[in-house]
């Protein structure tokens, strides 16, 4: 419940950002999700390698995630 009063107190352009970062998140993990699995994907890509990419989105959604986290925390 901590985290849900320290959204409260914080500015609109935190807020602004805050949801902005979640947008971007977000659009990483779709982004993974995409290049991952879509069948008819237009570059020239091996199956493995478009696997590969796909999770390497995933971790960097996940580093990305980690950061605005730990940037609300402060």
């Amino acid at each position: 419940m901590n985290w849900l009063n320290n959204l409260k107190q914080k500015s609109p352009k935190q807020r602004f950002l805050f949801i902005l970062g979640l947008l971007i998140f977000c659009f990483y993990l779709l982004l993974a999700y995409l290049v991952a699995f879509w069948d008819d994907f237009p570059l020239e890509i091996t199956t493995t390698g478009r696997r590969t990419m796909g999770g390497l989105l995933v971790l960097y959604a996940s580093f990305r995630f980690y950061r605005l986290i730990k940037k609300e925390d402060e």
